[in-house]
């Protein structure tokens, strides 16, 4: 007897992504060979993408919980107190290859799904962030995909009315074939209206709300679980198409619901949409489930269970309910002009039974399939450390500051935020820009800080320093805004993991992650991993972004980066800059990405950036930035350009690494007295430099040579467009 169904054959097994092993297994848990349908379904909730397999042995590892912790990571987005009966819960997620293959669409639905994993779990989303990285900026397809990514992001986010207030854009050749495009959500809800996705109670019917479903995104999961070759532009059909005025009345629709006590589980249908949302559901639950898939609303004709199952049409949910509670959820849904079905119901079966022209169509086992998801060690080799390198003096200190504010990693973003809304629902009260956006609890004096965070270049050169170096940059920015660092959300984009070298770069920054998540007090409470980030053989370089929320008790003692008054003293908070390797400096005025990555001394990142918040929480300091991408000398000139004020160095220092080395654990702030700054800085043993005073319009040298700030911000704004 063949080990195929009559519908499959090993080249459609092949087709769903399923190695031979995986297939063995299939069938050893069926108990005979899957129809195409249960194939399918073993397709998507065994990719990479839903099942984490090559990764969750190392995920494991990460520092989940804390007094703070209300839910950390395996439901849509993770939960985190901040007093007077209130939780932020927040997550990032990346939609890394559909936004290569279409760009707007591929962006906008990653903004589109990780507003859904927040709002599902019951908050009112306060907030937008991402992550973006492209390839080398002269490359053919670089400006088509940074247009199309930012007007996506820009399209959704504003027509939803959530404002976008912070990110990051890098640019770098190895993401010539394969962009990525990291999206972040963070919402507000009462702790005690938190809403979860297991369905644990029997005999309870099955809703479905939202959008009808379509032929879009059939395949997604598994497409983003593959890497890229020349026939990928093909994989058009496999990208979602986003609403985002479905999505707002989506969101208003499941809050309104959630403000009576209806609702008993609820989950997003995302990657593998309806399949996976019904099988997280039961197996949280413990429970089973039967679809009757001709109550499924349909946006086309002639559709097939198959395609039911697998299609990532947008803004549609799944939910359970208190029997007899249907009538009146129908009436809020439809009141609200969405679908609104009852679909199935949960058993006690442990199955999911799918019913179809009143015949069962599948029948797969739910704890089987999905706790026996395969889960890999695969073979990883260390990256080598990396020689010092001599990196060669600065000929002309002002001239490299030009080259630097101009260049693509350091120019200013402006051309990129303009075209978000960032001010939407009146709360935003520290804009892109800065350090850490921050928005207002709203009708409350405290704030959310939040902030993304990665240097691709560290982790290349040394995956363990570059992922705890992402973890401690989040802990500056926020620390710089006054904010106390809660937790952290990640988003883990590497190359093959199939290659031990690229499987080697995702170990170590798990671990240097995990290393600074501990020392800072910021555990990791929900995440997302994207691998496979190849086109052709190319990898990306290892991107393990870190987004980073934290509270502020007292807005009205905020610190932005602005110089606010002439005659200010600017001081420098830690060790003076010695380290070239791996800079920005390094790269743009020299030609050399080489030497190691910056060490990071995770008890001085702590002890450091706590004397800083410190000092803004009692009102001594209003001005701070964290000194990173550029150094020193690139966060005085940021300082200057955001204050329209000037400043004369009075350091005499003339080498590169003091001025543009990337050391870590440094701030500079400035204020009208330093003396009682160095007297607090005395007792707590930490290093100051006096380093310039804020006074005229040009930033100039001990030496007299200056720039006018005129000519740098036309340098620093002209960048971008250019």
């Amino acid at each position: 007897m063949s080990n195929y169904h009559p519908e499959t054959s090993a080249e459609i097994v092949a087709e769903h992504g399923l190695s031979p092993d995986e297939y063995e297994k299939a069938v050893e848990i069926m108990g005979r060979a899957p129809n195409l349908l249960e194939l399918g379904i073993f397709s998507v909730m065994w990719s990479e993408h839903c099942s984490y397999k090559s990764s969750k042995l190392w995920l494991k590892t990460l520092p989940t919980e804390g007094p703070q912790v209300i839910q950390g990571p395996g439901e849509n987005a993770g939960v985190v107190d901040i007093g007077d009966g209130q939780a932020v819960i927040f997550k990032i997620e990346s939609h890394n290859h559909p936004s290569f293959i279409e760009p707007y669409q591929g962006a906008a639905t990653g903004v589109g799904g990780i507003l859904r994993d927040v709002f599902t779990m019951g908050a009112r989303p306060v907030a937008n962030l991402n992550a973006l990285r492209f390839g080398a900026p002269d490359h053919p397809r670089t400006k088509h995909l940074v247009k199309g990514v930012v007007a996506g992001i820009g399209g959704y986010g504003n027509c939803v009315g959530v404002p976008t207030v912070g990110g990051e854009i890098n640019f770098h050749p190895a993401y010539n074939g394969n962009c990525l495009v990291n999206a972040m959500t963070v919402g507000l809800a009462d702790t005690d209206k938190i809403f979860y996705s297991a369905a644990s109670d029997i005999g309870v019917p099955v809703v479905y709300v939202g959008s009808k479903t379509g032929r879009d995104g059939i395949h997604g999961a598994t497409m983003a679980s593959t890497e890229f070759d020349e026939d990928s532009e093909e994989k058009r059909p496999t990208v979602q198409v986003g609403d985002p005025f479905t999505e707002k009345l989506l969101i208003e629709a499941c809050l309104e619901l959630m403000a009576t006590d209806a609702i008993l589980a609820i989950q997003d249908m995302g990657a593998a949409g309806l399949t996976s949302s019904s099988f997280e559901m039961a197996s949280k639950g413990g429970t089973g489930v039967v679809l009757d898939l001709d109550k499924v609303p349909m946006r086309e004709d002639g559709m097939t269970p198959y395609e039911l199952m697998l299609s990532e049409s947008q803004e549609r949910m799944l939910m359970t309910l208190k029997p007899g509670r249907e009538g009146q959820a129908q009436a809020i849904f439809e009141k609200w002009g969405l679908d609104f079905a009852v679909v199935g119901t949960i058993t006690d079966t442990g199955r999911m039974q799918l019913k179809w022209q009143g015949e069962t169509v599948g029948d797969l086992p739910i704890d089987p399939l999905a706790l026996a998801s395969p889960e890999y060690d695969r073979p990883h080799e260390p990256t080598p450390a990396q020689d010092a390198a001599n990196i060669p003096e600065s000929r002309d200190l002002l001239a490299d500051l030009m080259t630097l504010v101009g260049s693509a990693d350091l120019c200013s973003r402006r051309w990129v935020w303009e075209q978000y809304d960032h001010m939407v629902m009146g709360d935003t009260i520290q804009r892109p820009g800065g350090d850490a956006a921050v928005v207002r609890v709203h009708g409350k004096n405290k704030g959310l800080a939040m902030s993304v965070d990665c240097s691709p270049r560290y982790c290349l050169a040394d995956p363990k320093a570059g992922g705890a170096q992402a973890v401690a940059e989040g802990f500056r920015n926020l620390s710089a805004v006054g904010a106390k660092p809660l937790a952290v959300t990640n988003n883990l984009n590497f190359g093959n993991p199939e290659k031990p070298l690229i499987m080697g770069q995702l170990v170590g920054a798990v671990e240097g992650m995990g290393a600074a998540c501990k020392a800072l007090d910021m555990p990791v409470v929900s995440g997302n991993v994207s691998l496979y980030n190849e086109t052709e053989g190319q990898a990306i370089l290892p991107t393990p972004v870190i987004g980073s929320v934290g509270l502020l008790a007292d807005i009205d003692r905020m610190a932005t980066v602005a110089l606010k008054r002439d005659g200010d003293t600017l001081v420098m908070i830690g060790d003076a800059g010695s380290h070239l390797g791996q800079s920005i400096y390094a790269r743009e005025c020299h030609a050399l990405e080489a030497g190691p990555a910056p060490s990071i001394d995770l008890e001085q990142e702590a002890k450091v950036g706590d004397f800083v918040r410190a000092l803004i929480e009692e009102g001594m300091i209003d001005t701070c930035h964290d000194i990173s991408d550029g150094g020193l000398l690139v966060a005085l000139a940021e300082m200057a350009l955001a204050g329209d004020k000037g400043l004369s160095l009075v350091s005499t220092e003339t080498s590169a690494a003091f001025w543009y080395g990337e050391d870590q654990a440094r701030y500079v702030v400035a204020l009208p007295d330093a003396a009682p700054l160095q007297e607090r800085a005395k007792q707590a043993d930490i290093r100051l430099n006096i380093i310039a005073k804020a006074e005229g319009s040009d930033i100039c040298l001990p030496s007299g040579q200056k720039v006018a700030l005129s000519d740098l911000r036309s340098q620093h704004e002209d960048g971008f467009p250019k």
